[in-house]
């Protein structure tokens, strides 16, 4: 392709008024100092799009703008003030302006007429972002770094559209497509996938086994010829759960600079796992993988889409990203290689069922050939209860423990699952199915509760109406405590009423969760719920496989603990897909794909599931071990 910079300018009918053409990654930013062409330019935006089938977006020139002061007042009498705007963020570089407010309907007016009103009288182009329901420092942090490295971060941005526009530095001879599997091949955690064509090297996923033994289990396998840091084109991010994004910030401080893709959801959790990560590590005196500044940096080189959002990220691949019903947020990448050489989904993990707080994982895409399947729960022996028996169950469980006097606790993944509950809770009180008890919510659960009032849009269609229309936001009922810090965990251990306790870490390998456990563990009359699933080695397994005397270090010395208290297992609140509900997505996906590889699962059952789905659709199907490298192409 030729320089696609000067072919914007050639399509153009007066190239002229453009006074500079950069790139934001695979977008093409052109500023003009002509107010009218602005304003009005008569559809010659739209023509070169057509034309060249990129997205192109025309702002004006910084020093065209209204004076910040100035575009401030003008913008505050615009917005009505009912729709409760939160700050104004002015990136001066980009002539952009971020509104944060707390009603964004009300802020853009009917078919955008105010947005387009403050273009009309500031020249500055608006963003409307939603403030979140519950005050999130870490979101204000992310914010933060992004605003304050808007230097750096136009640069790196146009860094990218050089290396997706700068045409194909290979022979396009024995086109060729390879996937490397460094970790999450028939187990569960360290997912971590290498993509490579003759063009681009594609990192997909980069995980932590939280539950393993050793080091030599818990990290991926980058000991391999084929892995080269510094080769890397990008990271694509699926979700965030640690066994998927808990090294990434590794690699920056190895020194990766390249992108990584995911949704912002995505992107703000992860950081705040990986913050969590580094402070269980310093109390545990761990030794650390990362420091904060390395977080900082992933921040400053993610890139952020929506869903079924398509954009170029190498000369050869095109990414767009589709709900994956797992966590907010998830998504699974859909790559199309080459010039419509083949289309590869990755699913992560992902659920295909519409649950209390998500839609079910898509199963339409454009094109297909292959697909890297998930199988958590993939054996013919996992037969997961629904969700409304699960509900009931929890329910039960919860009215008894009532009953007694007991407590109820449930060590959570600070991410999906514990919000999904908390829906469940709140309305099972709201409608007096269960009393009115306290539910304290520990730390990083209570930090990524607010994140998800940030983003409702990732909601189903129910929770977001509720949220929208009927103007009920479950996350911020009162029956919720938040539980900040060490002193206060101590003081609801010290309570003796019923109540309901939600805390990291859901396998109870560290954190609070584990604290609460030591001091409720020998009271029969309280309830430990486990609803995420229990790695191989964690304490949340052992306690499944029915261990009731268990030592824990004190000091120098081991003190030894009775488990008296009910030990229940609820696996219907899963994030992933049952066996049945896993072919069912196979049998649903369209158009069919050719090839189908199993991963992210124990042994046994991604065996188990290849072969059936061999079997029933017969078409070729692979269950790769770790260090397997499979040609998909």
């Amino acid at each position: 392709m030729p320089d696609i910079l000067e072919e914007v300018l050639r399509l153009l009918p007066d190239p002229d008024k453009i006074s500079d053409k950069v790139f934001e990654g695979a977008n093409i930013v052109l500023y003009t100092k002509d107010k009218e062409f602005f304003l009005n330019n008569e559809g010659a935006i739209i023509k070169v799009v057509d034309a060249l089938k990129k997205r192109v977006e025309l702002r004006p020139d910084p020093s065209v703008t209204m004076n910040v002061e100035k575009a401030e007042e003008v913008i505050k009498s615009i917005i009505p003030a009912e729709s409760g705007i939160s700050s104004l963020i002015f990136d001066q570089q980009r002539s952009m302006v971020i509104i944060e407010v707390e009603k964004p309907g009300l802020a853009i007016g009917k078919q955008g007429e105010l947005l387009k009103e403050i273009k009309i009288k500031t020249f500055w182009v608006p963003l409307i972002r939603r403030t979140p329901a519950l005050r999130s420092k870490l979101i204000e942090n992310i914010r933060y770094v992004l605003y304050e490295n808007n230097d750096f971060r136009r640069k790196f941005l146009n860094k990218i559209g050089k290396r997706v526009y700068g045409g194909w530095t290979k022979e396009k001879r024995n086109e060729w497509i390879r996937i490397s599997f460094l970790g999450g091949a028939r187990e569960v955690g360290r997912s971590c996938l290498l993509l490579q064509t003759p063009e681009s090297r594609i990192l997909l996923d980069c995980g932590i086994n939280v539950a393993a033994a050793t080091d030599e289990r818990a990290y991926p396998m980058f000991d391999i010829p084929e892995f080269v840091l510094k080769d890397i084109d990008a990271i694509i991010l699926s979700h965030a759960h640690l066994d998927h994004c808990g090294l990434i910030p590794a690699l920056y401080k190895m020194g990766y600079d390249g992108p990584m893709y995911c949704t912002a959801p995505t992107r703000d959790v992860a950081s705040l796992l990986a913050l969590d990560y580094i402070s269980i590590a310093q109390k545990e005196a761990i030794k650390l993988l990362y420091s904060s500044t390395d977080i900082k940096n992933m921040v400053k080189h993610t890139i952020c889409l929506d869903y079924e959002e398509v954009t170029d990220i190498t000369p050869d691949i095109r990414l767009t990203l589709y709900n994956a019903g797992h966590t907010l947020g998830s998504s699974m990448a859909h790559m199309h290689i080459g010039n419509g050489l083949h289309n590869f989904l990755y699913t992560g993990d992902m659920n295909y069922e519409t649950s209390n707080l998500l839609a079910a994982a898509v199963t339409k895409f454009p094109r297909l050939e292959t697909v890297l399947l998930e199988s958590t729960y993939g054996g013919k022996n996992d037969i997961v209860p629904t969700r409304k028996e699960s509900e009931r169950y929890l329910l039960d469980v919860i009215s008894k423990t009532i009953k007694q006097g007991g407590r109820v606790l449930m060590p959570v993944l600070g991410v999906g699952r514990s919000q999904e509950v908390m829906l469940i809770l709140e309305r099972c009180i709201r409608e007096g199915l269960i009393d009115k008890i306290p539910i304290y919510v520990q730390g990083m659960v209570w930090d990524v509760t607010a994140i998800h009032t940030t983003y409702p849009d990732f909601f189903n269609n129910k929770v977001k109406r509720n949220i929208f229309h009927k103007d009920h936001n479950p996350f911020l009922s009162e029956v919720f405590k938040q539980v900040a810090g060490y002193n206060e965990m101590q003081e609801v251990i010290e309570e003796k009423g019923p109540c309901v306790i939600m805390a990291t870490s859901g396998m109870m390998v560290g954190g609070p969760s584990v604290e609460y456990f030591k001091a409720l563990a020998d009271n029969p009359k309280n309830a430990l719920v486990l609803t995420c699933y229990q790695g191989e080695g964690s304490l949340g397994r052992r306690l499944q496989q029915g261990d009731k005397v268990l030592n824990f270090p004190k000091g120098e010395k081991m003190e030894e603990l009775q488990v008296k208290m009910e030990i229940h297992t609820i696996s219907g609140f899963s994030g992933h897909s049952s066996r049945k509900q896993l072919m069912q997505f196979v049998y649903n996906l369209d158009p069919k794909p050719k090839r189908i590889i199993v991963d992210h699962g124990e042994s046994s059952k991604c065996l188990d599931l290849a072969s059936s789905l061999h079997k029933l659709h017969m078409i070729e199907t692979n269950a790769p071990k770790n260090l397997e490298a499979v040609r998909i192409r």
